[in-house]
């Protein structure tokens, strides 16, 4: 059974930075796509940024693509969201997801996505 576990929210001031990390177990292979998510109250969930582990491509929503880096680290079967010049505007519950095969079909929709992390608060304050 795929699990992922999230840590690294919180709060800071805008400019800021802060990391989130998705780690992943039960897979076998690194034929699945890793996606983060984020929604704020009364908005629909978002999809912000993908990554395919088994290549490493990776797929950014524009607004966080020059801001903001997906990356990963095989050994540890680890996903990481940098988020840098981090605004008001991103505060949210962020989310990670996974679905075994590529991204390409599948990001940025909530529903292509089987299993979720718990979520993780980042607040970020003018």
């Amino acid at each position: 059974q795929v699990q992922l576990v999230e840590s690294g929210g919180g709060s800071v001031q805008a400019g800021g930075s802060l990391r989130l990390s998705c780690a992943a177990s039960g897979y076998t292979t690194r034929n699945y796509c890793v996606a983060w998510f984020r929604q704020s109250p009364g908005k629909e969930r978002e999809g912000i940024a993908a990554l395919y582990a088994g290549i490493g491509n990776t797929f950014y929503d524009s607004s966080v693509k020059d801001r903001f880096t997906i990356s990963q680290d095989n050994a540890k079967n680890t996903r990481f969201l940098q988020m840098n010049d981090l605004k008001p505007e991103d505060t949210a519950m962020y989310y990670c997801a996974t679905n075994v095969g590529g991204c390409a079909l599948r990001w940025p929709r909530p529903s292509a996505f089987a299993t979720w992390g718990q979520g993780t608060q980042v607040t970020v304050s003018s």
